[in-house]
């Protein structure tokens, strides 16, 4: 039998998870029962009524005390003790009587695996050995069937085999699973001499032979286990027990060390000093952490759950009492608690293999290690095992400056560091102090890293693995393991910055010229290449404050740059360009670049071409690093395009960066597109459209409009579709005699086919004529396939002919449950500096089905016409700018004005939320 629990391992008191007089009084009657399936459904009626009560206790208790998750898993365990007892109990002694049983009908009920180990979730499996000393008899069969059926009634999970003690010593030998799970059993009822015949036999006969294999068989299934799980620590969805840092990655810890030391609590691994104090309390610390967090979602879920969905992050956040301060969400402070245990996790893996490797367990792969090429290693270090490591410990110690030599050495040489080192060089943190900080060969080190060996990111990572990056810049402390609770970003600040340098370090090893040939061209014809890679490691340095984090990022570089060794002037281009790190993306994405203001002020704002070509680096590097499905095409077409047309702007004067300038190109550009059109029928098509329409659009959409509107019959609706790979998108054509609300009916038609607009503009010509075009893209950020065109052109025809009713048709197009807990507040700007005739208004809030329809309802009923619209989405989150004129083709100047549109296109933006569920 297990050991009695106690009170004081439990959530709750023993009385309460289990009354066990209660329970037995209740049972004590189904003997008198005749019929079997009578007893079983008593049984069970007195077995649930007990288990529903311990889950509540137990569930009031963690509510109580939402962080005791030793004592929840403990109490779990103990409840599920007592009602597999009684099932046994229920079975030998009323169902199946056996008053003298035979050797053969001696039989013993093991725990095995999770359960085994005495730790349950709420809703974790039970897993169940029946061990018999031989073939199973037909009585012991009968008891096993009758035990799962009551137990299967109790809704208990139950994963069950019969086995003789032969049977498991084979079975164990062939398959790694089922030697781990019997590594971790525990007698629950039944024959305990024949249990311990099993742990005799288990140690002497497979444990004990098999130490290595066991352990290389372990790591091998850890990284599997990792690479499906996505290889990354920092996944914002991950799976508390599966990923990396995670609940098995623990209890691989514990599994290999009970093989090799025979331990079974991993307290003992302390005083055997394989664990120092500090990294057994870790240990525990990220033990109980990652147990709470299961435990919570198994209860909120309502069954087993370890995926940690974004939903489900704000209500485990809340039952684990965390608050919003310090400008950041409660969630987010949890995420970045659940990622800080995940990374130390990984640490006391590395810590326990230098004990394995100490005890020659587990070893170089012979003939491989013999014949590998030798690297020449300088002092105080050596190669060991084929990873850098270091020999003299006095001496690494008594320089300081090895803290970050370290990491240079094992660029230069090629090595990844060596588990002992990891240990040293954590266990010594504190040599990083201000000293060391403010040393300028410390700075000459760092900076070195960064630049001198052509992948800055391997020693960037490990050294933020091991605290020392914080340690060495304490102002990027505070965004390791930081989350931001948004879909658009893949990874967290500091993981971010180190993808972002990644980028930059590819784009300089020439591997992107394909690509990026804009950036790789900057970076050939050079570049101030430490103002670059300093800037990029602190673009972010001020998030998850109160204050805009590009300021205060800004403020600190100001601080910092020098102290890595910037002259006067690099430290002014960094401060510049963390303060101004999205500025190139808020132009390219939020505004109309054809407009010629947009340029003039974007080029006012850079000034210089040395600015303009950093700052282009650094917002692609950015994108690119915020994960990977975010960077496409059309952010490529639309930033080369700013840079193009600022760059000119610099050399050529802002005078020439006029309305009347770029209209002339474009007619003329229209002309030469069209040699066989007679001279008569190009000057009546340029006279057609005002000077908008020539300065806002491509001269192929120009060209195409110019043939769809040939002979256009009154009524008639004509829609033409193509993919434009040059911006990654499908441009959507269409013309028709112009009425009102016609841009907000095309809006509600590309809405209803799931398409997402990423940028959208109308004109009337002077004859009436409506010439609208919208690029789009699908869920994936794609051009639509070419099947799914001829879907998408008759839901615009029928729209546009009114044969559907676009709100109506929108009613039930919800925003998923995962992602319903994004909010996003929304903010709405008016902008007449922006454009020289338009008004600019700004929609920031969250993104939902059918949002652009309602926005442009409002403007339609407030007698607002769009010119066009430019869409910007990240994650949950879409910034639409409307470049507009009011009724008599004025921009929006009134106070008054603004205030009541701004009211409607609130309205506008709750009808979408209360039609989206959100």
């Amino acid at each position: 039998m297990p050991p009695p629990a106690t009170s004081d391992t439990l959530i709750a008191p023993l009385a309460e998870i289990f009354d066990a007089a209660t329970t037995l009084a209740a049972l004590s009657d189904v003997h008198r029962l005749d019929d079997p399936m009578a007893i079983r459904q008593a049984t069970v009626a007195a077995l649930s009524q007990a288990q529903a009560k311990g889950r509540a206790a137990i569930r009031a208790g963690f509510q109580a005390d939402p962080t005791r998750a030793r004592r929840v898993t403990h109490s779990y365990a103990h409840l599920t003790d007592r009602l597999v007892q009684c099932a046994w109990l229920i079975a030998t002694r009323v169902l199946h009587p056996c008053p003298i049983p035979t050797d053969g009908e001696h039989f013993a009920v093991i725990g095995v695996g999770g359960y085994g180990r005495g730790e349950m979730a709420p809703h974790s499996d039970v897993d169940l050995l029946f061990l018999t000393p031989y073939k199973v008899t037909p009585m012991v069969e009968s008891v096993v069937e009758s035990m799962l059926y009551i137990l299967w009634d109790l809704k208990l999970k139950v994963g069950h085999s019969t086995r003789t003690v032969k049977d498991c010593l084979r079975l164990g030998a062939e398959d790694y699973t089922i030697r781990t799970s019997l590594l971790e059993r525990r007698l629950i009822c039944g024959e305990a001499a024949l249990a311990d015949t099993l742990d005799a036999r288990l140690w002497e006969d497979l444990f004990l032979k098999t130490v290595p294999d066991f352990i290389d068989a372990k790591l091998q299934e850890r990284f599997e286990r990792h690479r499906k799980q996505g290889g990354q620590r920092y996944i914002l969805e991950p799976n508390v027990k599966e990923a990396k840092g995670g609940l098995r990655d623990l209890q691989a810890l514990y599994w290999i060390a009970k093989y090799r030391y025979r331990v079974d609590d991993p307290a003992v691994l302390q005083t055997m000093g394989v664990f120092t104090e500090d990294e057994f309390k870790a240990f525990e610390s990220a033990e109980r952490f990652l147990w709470c967090v299961r435990c919570h979602l198994h209860l909120i879920a309502g069954r087993a759950a370890d995926m940690l969905t974004f939903d489900a992050q704000v209500d485990v956040a809340a039952a684990m009492g965390y608050r919003d301060h310090a400008g950041r969400r409660a969630v987010e402070h949890f995420m970045q608690d659940y990622f800080r245990h995940a990374t130390r996790v990984g640490e006391l893996t590395r810590i326990l293999l230098v004990a394995l490797e100490a005890d020659n367990i587990k070893q170089e792969p012979g003939l491989m290690g013999f014949f590998k090429r030798r690297r020449r290693v300088k002092s105080p270090y050596a190669e060991r095992q084929g990873r850098l490591d270091v020999d003299d410990e006095a001496a690494f110690l008594g320089t300081p400056l090895n803290m970050l030599g370290i990491f240079e050495e094992a660029l230069r040489t090629g090595l990844l560091l060596h588990p002992h080192a990891m240990r040293l060089i954590g266990a010594n943190r504190h040599l990083i102090d201000r000293d060391l900080r403010e040393d300028p060969e410390a700075a000459r080190l760092f900076l070195g890293l960064l630049l001198k060996h052509g992948n800055p990111e391997r020693a960037l990572r490990r050294m933020n693995e091991l605290d020392i990056l914080g340690a060495f810049i304490p102002e990027f402390a505070p965004i390791v393991a930081m989350m931001q609770f948004n879909m658009y970003h893949s990874y967290t600040v500091d993981e971010h910055t180190i993808q972002v340098i990644s980028h930059l370090a590819q784009i300089e090893r020439g591997e992107k010229v394909e690509t990026l040939p804009l950036c790789s061209d900057i970076l050939a014809k050079g570049v101030n290449r430490r103002v670059l890679y300093i800037a990029l490691l602190l673009h972010d340095i001020g998030k998850g404050r109160t204050e805009e984090h590009s300021v205060l990022g800004a403020r600190i570089a100001r601080v910092v740059a020098p102290r890595l060794g910037l002259k006067p002037k690099e430290v002014e281009t960094v401060e510049w360009l963390v303060r101004h790190h999205l500025l190139m993306s808020d132009m390219a994405q939020k505004r109309d670049i054809s407009d010629p203001r947009t340029i003039r002020d974007f080029a006012k704002a850079v000034k210089t071409r040395e600015r303009l070509d950093l700052l282009t680096v650094v917002t692609v590097c950015d994108i690119r690093g915020v994960g990977p499905n975010v960077w496409n095409n059309w952010k490529a077409q639309m930033l080369r395009a700013l840079h193009r047309a600022t760059a000119a702007a610099l050399e050529n004067g802002l005078e020439d960066v006029n309305r009347e300038t770029r209209e002339k190109k474009a007619k003329q550009l229209f002309r030469e597109m069209l040699p066989d059109w007679s001279e008569g029928a190009l000057r009546a098509e340029l006279g057609r459209h005002y000077g908008p329409y020539w300065q806002g659009l491509p001269t192929a959409a120009q060209v195409q409009f110019a043939k769809m509107l040939r002979d256009l019959p009154d009524g008639e609706v004509r829609v033409d579709l193509e993919a434009d790979e040059d911006r990654d998108a499908t441009r959507a054509l269409m013309t028709c005699h112009d009425h009102p609300g016609i841009f907000s009916r095309l809006a509600g038609a590309l809405s209803l086919v799931g398409a997402n607009i990423v940028d959208a503009r109308t004109y009337t010509s002077k004859d009436g004529f409506a010439t609208s075009a919208f690029w789009l893209q699908d869920a994936e950020g794609h051009p639509y396939e070419a099947s799914r065109l001829p879907r998408l052109r008759s839901m615009i025809e029928k729209i546009l002919r009114g044969e559907l009713a676009t709100r109506r048709e929108l009613e039930g197009k919800e925003i998923k449950k995962r992602e319903r807990r994004f909010t996003v507040p929304t903010n709405i700007s008016f902008d007449n500096e922006g454009s020289d005739i338009y008004t600019i208004i700004e929609v920031d809030t969250r993104d939902r089905p059918g949002l652009l329809y309602d926005l442009t309802q409002a403007f339609a009923q407030s007698n607002i016409y769009i010119s066009h619209a430019v869409i910007a989405t990240y994650g949950a989150q879409v910034v639409d700018s409307f470049y507009v004129k009011d009724l008599f083709g004025l921009k929006i100047m009134s106070k008054s004005k603004q205030e009541a549109l701004s009211e409607k296109l609130r309205g506008a933006v709750t009808r979408a939320a209360e039609r989206a569920g959100a």
